[in-house]
């Protein structure tokens, strides 16, 4: 009952499918002054559906200079334990490494990989392309939303999201287990991470020993969204601008980036590009517990106009919008590898 009065009194834990009760009426505004629902296609027209349904993640990462993002390799369906291993080997990836699903969900399957018999499970159990990444070295995880309209040589920052990791710190007294039940944000994971860390949960920690129990910041596993659109200067967008000029096609989206310090970042040091997501990005500062689902529907609604108006810029350029028998078959497909996903977990 505290778990579920928690979700209830706090919007950010709702299902996106009410959330975006008001957003349906917006997209079916643009709709049909675009004559068309699947219009986001033309939003980033060198990414598959402009990013919003059945994208390779791949595909995404050889749009970017490599400097950029970790080593990552493909890895299809079926293949063998053997051949991952030489894929690795090749790449130079070593243990413990990432794991994710090529075509993804909201973070679902994603994996940190620590060791060969990690692997052979995630690849077993796997029925879908995933890939491998080596592990990023830096600490800090933020989201960095870009909008840059066609006709601009210059892009904007948005909107920017922080990330705090599912960290829990030993008191030598309490499992790993109690101390997540301390906080309502990491027990509803428990089910998750019992799956996962088995009896290690019921390890007592030694004071002030940190464990990273999600080492990725993603929201439905537990991470906590803080709004850091406050951080945005020119200094930063100058950074975010030369990188993304070099991505060809990529006019709206979210970049997930991890880094060092905010200096180095500022300065475009060390710092990683976690993943690039297109038409389907959220503005995820919104998720923020500070803010009101009426914020949220502002910001919903700030960052859809600007989808539909850079994909109605690059119709009129010659980029098409998705046919209705296409988009569907699409939508579809992307059904289908979401139950992938789902059924991994």
């Amino acid at each position: 009952m505290k778990l579920f009065f928690h979700k209830l009194t706090h919007w950010e834990y709702w299902p996106f499918q009410i959330v975006y009760i008001p957003i349906y009426f917006l997209w079916a505004y643009y709709s049909i002054k675009a004559k068309s629902i699947f219009f986001f296609n033309a939003s980033n027209p060198t990414i598959k559906n402009g990013g919003f349904m059945m994208e390779s993640k791949k595909q995404i990462y050889n749009l970017i200079p490599k400097k950029y993002y970790p080593k990552t390799e493909l890895v299809k369906a079926g293949t063998s334990i053997d051949d991952i291993s030489k894929v690795l080997e090749d790449a130079g990836i070593k243990y413990p490494f990432i794991a994710k699903p090529d075509i993804g969900l909201r973070g679902s399957a994603v994996k940190k990989i620590e060791t060969p018999d990690d692997l052979k499970r995630y690849s077993e159990r796997a029925h879908f392309d995933f890939i491998v990444q080596d592990l990023i070295p830096y600490e800090n995880e933020i989201g960095v939303f870009y909008v840059r309209y066609p006709h601009e040589k210059n892009g904007r920052i948005t909107g920017i999201v922080a990330k705090e990791f599912l960290i829990i710190t030993g008191n030598g007294v309490n499992t790993i287990e109690e101390l997540i039940k301390e906080n309502p944000r990491y027990e509803l994971q428990l089910k998750v991470l019992e799956q996962e860390y088995g009896s290690k949960l019921h390890t007592v920690l030694p004071v002030s020993e940190k464990v990273n129990l999600v080492p990725y910041g993603n929201h439905a596993r537990g991470a906590k969204f803080i709004d850091g659109s406050h951080w945005i200067t020119p200094k930063l967008t100058d950074t975010f601008n030369e990188m993304c000029m070099q991505i060809p096609g990529f006019h709206f989206g979210r970049l997930d980036i991890m880094y060092g310090s905010f200096e180095d970042l500022e300065k475009g040091k060390n710092f990683s590009v976690v993943e690039l997501n297109g038409a389907a990005s959220e503005p995820t500062h919104i998720y923020d517990p500070k803010h009101s689902l009426l914020f949220a529907w502002k910001e919903l609604a700030r960052h859809i106009t600007y989808m539909y108006e850079i994909s109605v810029a690059n119709h009129k350029l010659g980029f098409p919008y998705l046919e209705h028998k296409v988009g569907m078959k699409e939508y579809r497909l992307h059904q289908k590898q979401n139950q992938k996903i789902i059924n991994f977990q």
